[in-house]
């Protein structure tokens, strides 16, 4: 019983002694007193003087230590206490090992297993812990400044602090001082190492006899199938073989006396040290065994012998002896155990109630593979000079990692299956088979007859009631009372020696692993397939995840790295939780690594199959049909056919057709890529890592959302500087060829693609994604300013009423791109479908800009000119004076170029909000919606409350209904009135802008370019905007102003008119050349115009002037030019 309590105090302890280690070599996290330059002659002073050091003499050394005494005393305190831990253990194993010689006690790991196993266990970590002390450079420093420290608060030196540093002193070559402590106990300890002859020998065999042997294959023997997997040495099975060689290395490294006079030790010694080159010690702290060892017999007399043998063990290690060496014969091993575990976890998942019978064979494959990837993880961060260094590597460890977890993840679904099973077992068989023994033993003290009376008693009182019931077992009390037993049983001069009942240890270890698949079994994979060891060997570990991601096919394991991450919070010990957090901050690190890795890959190879599938689509636009199309004419014309040497086009579909499926096409290996990558995800849905739930599709789902996101823009293929950007229609479709292949993703792993979609696309509407890059709104929005309306607003680009559209100008200067291939119903649905309507309204928002700029500059001009303005609207209708006051007018050109560009931009957003709304379809989808919307919007009164119009008609706009006040413009004119204006002001300055803009209109007929054109519907210089222009902008003025649209545009009317009349008076000026097409623009304005009918134009312009304006205009433009 003290054995198996020692062992967990034992094990915190060094578990703290490990803390403190990377405490003292951390340069980071070292005690603050010795990185102080202040304190340097201290620590000198003390590690000269140590342990005996004077603060008398040396007290102009310790002079800061005196002034920093009690922060000293309380920052060392942990330290000094850990060091009087270790000391006190020290003194606590003396007594023990010193009662168990005394009481000469029998150790046989085949029959007093856990009294045997925890005696070997002490010792090696004994032993460890003194070495670990040993390797801690600063221990003399902390301890000798604590007690400076402390004789310098209270008078006198800490009582603890003499025998503490004789201990520092004595263990300054801890092997030879271990060895020499060890020297009585040689007879115990061999005697327990030489048990492990009948199992480490068999454990220790190669892959080849393994499977000769067809070991773990419950195929082997069908019939036996069933029978349960049971033997002397239950727990020997699954008992770890790096365990035992840690054991019979360090064992007889303390009690080396017998290698030279027991040739079965000295064999074993040596089978151990062929087996490998490094032992580990703890965690990633290893030993260089054959150096030690050599270098330790080398110091000791009589041992001459053994060096010869520790050079030829490490010969047989490194270099190939019959054609093997250690890395080549653990190769194979762990080619073995890929498929032997890969036909268990086969067989165990069509049938899982074999996990029964044989849930023994589960835990032997478990810990031999942990073995095999503990011995590669140690030798891989050492590996030695060889001529084969591959053997060091593995590419495939994916594959184990992932039977392993497998394994433990059938272990954890049949939990129920396994109780149920064992429960039976125990109770029917094991009960009696233990009753038949005890019955049979002819002394029994009273004592030992209890203990085995209460198990027979435990065992024969479990019913499947209880299990059924979902009570849960506690059977911890019958493995202690059997370690108990063995205690009791082991000892020289019991009556009742368990040497002599084997039957007995035998159903009674059996009995202790059935127990253990009722209660126990987590903290049974604990010790056979615990890989938190890995937490502390970073490199190897990241390592073998980066050689089996190349390997194609490991890839369908790589998930099994995360998952293993997992299990790092075993390697914690509740009474050291400062490490706790570094512990776990590494695993989250490691494992979110790996799974980004993963879905970087799986993201790559996703999208290559997109931009394929891309290229594919593309190929079937229409745009390429017309190359067809005059092939397929000049054949049936019978022309001349092409040149022999010119290699005929592919058609689209040609790459499908192959003459042999051998054949693997680039798409075919992308294909195979991705089913490997998926089938990773399939390991599990989610695992915790010390609290934090990771769920690995999410991290697919997140790189594919960003990845998507960066090649949507960049097949949008902006360039700034030559303004050119892909066809929005052309950009949809290949979007849409690319979401159409995502969601063939669903066929290989459980994602969301629909959301991912929609997440994307989402994002594309908005200015920035989420992680703050340019999305394609940005770029189109960027485009249409500053290629396309830029050119319109010089007159290089036309807006075209009868197409819809923007053409380009028959110019010598040919544009680099084709206007309506951008601006025609086509391309503007599919923008409109591309940046949605969140987009469009930041469209919307820039082209506001725009337009707010341009009535600022309009505002500063009839400022300029308000006198002038002032008596023209009063004095339009004389014809005299207002040509007196034409010629003081100045910049009317400027107001009718900024009204134009005005023009222009309300005309391509009254055309992008007609696709928004044809492209929205709400009518179709959700028409109770809508038809409320629309009736608001037809029976508001614009001259009513203005915040519940505006409020309406946005809401209306948002919906992509046209409205006769743009409540976007009106919002935008509000925020540009300041605070020095008043309403009156402004309108009298809006007002004086539309006398402006009418007195201007004569001077178009100046332009060459100001003619109509049927074809276009609209005036080459785009002048026919000024209509768009003078009604959105007048209604939007006058509904901020608070003033009677219609009133308003009724005067402007009547001026315009006034001034265009007076052009029909001059018949000889030049002004008349294109005096038709200015009337027109008239008529435009009212027609366009919701405030203004065609009543009203005649009272003010006769019609039959704008009826032989329309007649002159010809039907061909190119008149127009001859003209």
């Amino acid at each position: 019983m003290f054995l198996d309590g020692l062992a967990f105090w034992v094990f915190m302890l060094y578990i703290y002694v490990i803390y403190l280690f990377q405490l003292c070599t951390d340069p980071k996290r070292r005690p603050p007193y010795f990185t102080d330059k202040s304190m340097e002659s201290a620590t000198k002073y003390i590690n000269r003087k140590f342990p005996n050091v004077d603060i008398r003499g040396g007290s102009q050394h310790l002079s800061n230590i005196q002034k920093q005494k009690s922060a000293i005393l309380e920052g060392l305190h942990s330290y000094y206490e850990s060091f009087i831990d270790v000391m006190e253990f020290r003194d606590h194993v003396y007594e023990l090992l010193n009662t168990i010689d005394a009481s000469q006690c029998y150790f046989n790991i085949g029959v007093n297993f856990d009294f045997t196993k925890n005696y070997l266990d002490l010792i090696v970590t004994y032993a460890s812990v003194i070495y670990m002390l040993s390797r801690m450079d600063d221990k003399k420093a902390i301890v000798g400044m604590y007690n400076c420290a402390y004789e310098f608060s209270n008078g006198n030196s800490d009582p603890s602090f003499p025998r503490l540093g004789q201990m520092f002193i004595e263990y300054d070559h801890p092997w030879k001082k271990l060895s020499e402590e060890f020297g009585p106990h040689t007879k115990s300890v061999t005697e327990a190492l030489l048990s492990l002859l009948m199992v480490y020998p068999r454990r220790n065999l190669s892959a080849d006899q393994w499977r000769n042997a067809q070991l773990l294959s419950l195929l082997a023997s069908p019939a036996a199938m069933l029978s349960p997997a049971c033997c002397d040495t239950m727990a020997c099975e699954y008992l770890s073989l790096e365990a035992m060689e840690r054991w019979i290395l360090i064992g007889f490294l303390l009690c080396h006396s017998s290698l030279n006079t027991n040739a079965n030790s000295q064999n074993l010694w040596k089978m151990a040290l062929r087996n490998g080159l490094y032992i580990t010690v703890i965690r990633d702290e290893v030993l260089n065994i054959h150096k030690l060892s050599e270098d330790f017999f080398d110091s000791l007399k009589g041992y001459s012998k053994r060096i010869p043998d520790i050079k030829e063990c490490k010969e047989l290690n490194v270099h190939l002896s019959h054609g093997f060496s250690s890395g080549a014969v653990r190769r194979e091993k762990r080619n073995f155990l890929r498929n032997a575990l890969k036909e268990l976890i086969k067989v165990l998942e069509d049938e899982p109630a074999l996990l029964g019978p044989k849930a023994l064979f589960v835990f032997m494959a478990l810990s031999f593979s942990r073995d095999e990837v503990l011995w590669l993880v140690r030798h891989a961060e050492n590996i030695p000079k060889t001529k084969t260094p591959e053997d060091y590597a593995d590419s495939q460890m994916a594959e184990l990692f992932y039977y392993m977890e497998k394994l433990r993840t059938l272990l954890a679904q049949h939990r129920y299956v396994i109780q149920r099973y064992h429960l039976q077992y125990l109770s029917q068989y094991d009960a009696l088979v233990l009753n038949d023994i005890i019955q049979g033993m002819y002394v029994c003290p009273e004592e030992e007859s209890v203990l085995m009376s209460s198990f027979v008693s435990t065992l024969s009182a479990m019913s499947l009631k209880h299990l059924d019931a979902g009570e849960e077992f506690d059977l911890k009390p019958f493995r202690l009372d059997w370690l108990r037993l063995q205690a009791y049983t082991s000892v020289g001069k019991a009556p009742l020696a368990l040497k002599d009942y084997p039957e007995l240890a035998k159903v009674m270890n059996m009995a202790q692993f059935h127990t253990r698949m009722m209660d126990n079994v987590n903290e049974l994979l604990c010790e056979t397939a615990d890989l938190s060891i890995l937490c502390f060997h970073t490199r190897v570990f990241e390592k073998l995840f980066s050689q089996s991601s190349e390997d194609v096919s490991m890839q369908r394991y790589l998930t099994a790295f995360p998952v293993i991450c997992s299990h790092f919070s075993q390697c914690l010990h509740p009474l050291c939780p400062e490490e706790a957090e570094d512990i776990e901050n590494r695993s989250l690190k490691m494992s979110v690594n790996f799974l980004e890795e993963i879905s970087r890959q799986t993201c790559m190879v996703v999208l290559e199959i997109c931009a394929e599938q891309c290229n594919l689509h593309e190929k079937l636009l229409p745009k390429h049909s017309a190359e067809t199309i005059s092939t397929a004419r000049n054949k049936k014309l019978k022309k001349s056919l092409p040149k022999k040497g010119d290699v005929p086009k592919e058609k689209p579909g040609t790459e499908s057709l192959r003459k042999d499926r051998v054949i693997v096409t680039n798409l075919d290996k992308m294909h195979q890529a991705l089913t490997e990558l998926c089938a990773s995800y399939s390991i599990c849905a989610d695992f915790t890592v010390f609290q934090h739930i990771i769920v690995p599709a999410e991290f697919l789902f997140s790189q594919l959302e960003i990845r998507l996101n960066k090649v949507i823009v960049q097949m949008a293929n902006y360039n700034q500087s030559t303004h050119e950007i892909a066809r929005p229609s052309d950009l949809l479709a290949g979007i849409q060829a690319y979401v159409t292949s995502l969601h063939s993703l669903s066929c290989y792993t459980n994602i969301d693609v629909t959301r991912l979609v929609k997440s994307v696309l989402l994002q594309q509407t908005q200015p920035l994604d989420s992680y703050g890059a340019q999305t394609i709104t940005t770029l189109y929005t960027n485009w249409f300013l500053e290629g396309l309306l830029r050119q319109a607003s010089s007159a290089l680009i036309v807006h075209c009423p009868t197409k819809q559209c923007f053409v380009n100008q028959n110019t010598e200067n040919e544009q680099s791109f084709h206007a309506e291939e951008y601006s025609d119903i086509c391309g503007l649905r599919s923008l409109a479908e591309l940046i949605g309507p969140f987009g469009l309204k930041f469209l919307n928002e820039n082209l506001m800009w725009h337009i707010i700029s341009q009535v600022g500059e309009l505002k500063k001009l009839v400022s300029d000119n308000m006198d002038v303005l002032v008596q023209m609207r009063a004095n339009y209708d004389n014809p005299e004076a207002m040509s007196d006051l034409q010629k003081k007018l100045t910049g009317s050109e400027n107001v009718l170029k900024r009204m134009t560009i005005v023009g222009v931009i309300l005309s391509f957003r009254s055309m992008i909000q007609d696709a928004l709304e044809e492209v929205n379809s709400m009518d179709r989808h959700c028409p109770f919606l809508m038809r409320p919307i629309k009736c608001l919007k037809d029976f508001i009164y614009s001259d009513g409350d203005i915040k519940v119009t505006l409020s309406v008609y946005e809401m209306a706009s948002a919906a992509g209904l046209p409205c006769e006040i743009d409540p976007a413009l009106v919002s935008a004119i509000a925020n540009m009135q300041t605070d020095n204006s008043s309403i009156e002001e402004e309108f009298k300055i809006t007002c004086l802008l539309l006398v402006f803009i009418a007195v201007s209109l004569p001077t178009l007929c100046l332009d060459p370019n100001s003619f109509y054109s049927r074809e276009h519907g609209g005036h080459q210089n785009n002048i026919h905007c000024l209509a768009t222009a003078v009604n959105h902008l007048a209604a939007a003025m006058f509904t901020v102003q608070r003033k009677n649209i219609q009133t308003q545009l009724h005067e402007f009317l009547k001026v315009a008119s006034s001034i265009l009349l007076q052009l029909g008076q001059n018949v000889e000026r030049v002004e008349i050349k294109n005096r038709d097409s200015v009337y027109l623009l008239l008529h435009m304005i009212v027609e366009q115009s919701p405030f203004l009918s065609q009543d009203m134009l005649e009272m003010c312009f006769p019609y039959v002037l704008l009826r032989n304006s329309y007649r002159e205009i010809p039907v061909d433009s190119s008149e127009t030019r001859g003209k």
